[in-house]
């Protein structure tokens, strides 16, 4: 039967802009999204209510081109409009593999998507549908680490997965540093007090403050993303 014996049955799964590609800020690698599509649909299999997060820093990172010169402001739009990209590709990956999706917007771009509409996600949701929200949360300065709390919140999702390269959260980068510790679980106030990269510190306090869980994991790991969702001991784990 769909969702029995699983922990989390409303999730929003959180993908990085650089998981689209083979290499960091390359664009769009087919194989990637391919990939990212098959974990995705594995979730959806499930019988998981699954909304999903893109970061855009495969073609723009906002704050990087800020650094360069540009107008923040614009630099940040710029990297919303990625994540609309990324969103139409795993949009059309996932329907290939015969899963139904809708892809949302929080800048209205009709002719494309869906604009965010927390009503209309959560009925989506309750169909079987695979949300895909993409364009951050339709203002600068806010970074889509930020936009995966705030829809996490809003509909009330009972854990929100960040998947990354490694497995779990590290007192230093595991790829440079081979003595660098793993932690299996921990509050919200370590990872702001330690200044851990988890997640920025916006996003962090707003999970914090709505007891929203987060799962870091190695979401590339063959079978993580259902150990995950059945709540087996994987990556880290971050609450109260």
């Amino acid at each position: 039967m769909a969702g029995e014996g699983l922990r989390y049955k409303k999730v929003v799964l959180k993908i990085s802009g650089d998981a689209f590609c083979s290499k960091p800020g390359t664009g769009l690698d087919s194989e990637e999204v391919d990939r990212i599509a098959e974990r995705t649909k594995a979730i959806a299999e499930l019988g998981v209510q699954l909304a999903v997060v893109m970061g855009g820093g495969n073609m723009v990172r906002g704050a990087t081109l800020s650094e360069a010169g540009a107008n923040r402001a614009t630099a940040d739009y710029m990297g919303m409009l990625a994540t609309v990209i990324n969103g139409l590709a795993l949009q059309d990956a996932l329907e290939r593999k015969g899963v139904e999706t809708r892809l949302q917007t929080a800048i209205w771009m009709q002719e494309l998507a869906e604009p965010y509409i927390r009503r209309r996600c959560l009925r989506h949701l309750e169909k079987g549908r695979v949300v895909l929200l993409s364009g951050g949360t339709g203002n600068p300065h806010f970074t889509t680490d930020t936009t995966a709390a705030l829809r996490a919140t809003e509909i009330g999702a009972e854990v929100l997965m960040k998947a990354t390269k490694v497995d779990g959260v590290f007192s230093a980068d595991p790829m440079t540093d081979p003595d660098a510790e793993k932690y299996d679980r921990l509050t919200y106030l370590d990872v702001l007090n330690r200044k851990l990269k988890v997640m920025d510190m916006t996003a962090i306090s707003l999970c914090m403050d709505n007891h929203v869980p987060i799962l870091v994991f190695d979401m590339k790991k063959e079978g993580n993303i259902e150990r995950a969702i059945r709540g087996e001991p994987i990556g880290t784990y971050v609450g109260d």
